[in-house]
């Protein structure tokens, strides 16, 4: 993460809205999994994290097609270590896409990406699921989370459907008061 403590404001924000909408409509009562989440959306807060992942000249990956590529230790990944560390970022990177921007995901065929054919919920499902396969030595403990992470993928994306509606709703309302507080509905703030 980026150094955020857990108390930091933008933690509990997300915290709250992922246990709210996980515990209650998405139905997925894992406190592991709701953690995970809400700490990606934190990590994920800045933008060079998103994009952590980096081909062998050192360019960012931003396709998932090509961080596939880059996964599979038989083409241009580095080791198996390394399968793992893009594999995980795939099930991260998919999950905050097709949850938070599914009108991103959605519009991908009209692009001319290679991710116009990646299938966003079947790449990130089975990248958790390889993830969870390193389940020897310093990943046994990790291993079952990202099981449980992969098996309950479209729950976790319906999650955080509503986690951006509870965001959008959040904004709309400070908009509002934003508004009221700067001369009310149909006036102008003052130039200065």
């Amino acid at each position: 993460m980026l150094g955020i403590p857990p108390d930091h404001p933008l933690c509990r924000l997300f915290r709250e809205l992922v246990v709210r909408r996980f515990y209650g409509d998405a139905q997925v009562r894992d406190p592991d999994v709701a953690r995970y989440v809400s700490e990606l959306l934190v990590e994920f807060a800045h933008v060079r994290n998103l994009y952590k992942i980096r081909d062998a000249r050192g360019r960012p990956l931003e396709d998932v097609g090509l961080m596939l590529v880059e996964s599979n230790p038989l083409l241009e990944g580095r080791s198996f270590d390394r399968e793992r560390e893009v594999r995980k970022h795939i099930g991260d990177y998919t999950l905050f896409f097709t949850g938070l921007f599914p009108e991103y995901v959605a519009s991908l065929p009209r692009r001319q990406r290679v991710d116009a054919f990646v299938d966003y919920v079947k790449a990130g499902k089975e990248s958790y699921h390889i993830v969870s396969c390193f389940d020897q030595f310093e990943y046994r403990d990790e291993a079952p989370l990202f099981r449980r992470l992969s098996e309950n993928f479209e729950l976790c994306v319906f999650g955080l459907n509503l986690v951006k509606q509870d965001l959008e709703r959040m904004r709309q309302e400070q908009y509002h008061r934003w508004r009221s507080a700067l001369g009310g509905a149909g006036s102008t703030p003052p130039l200065l």
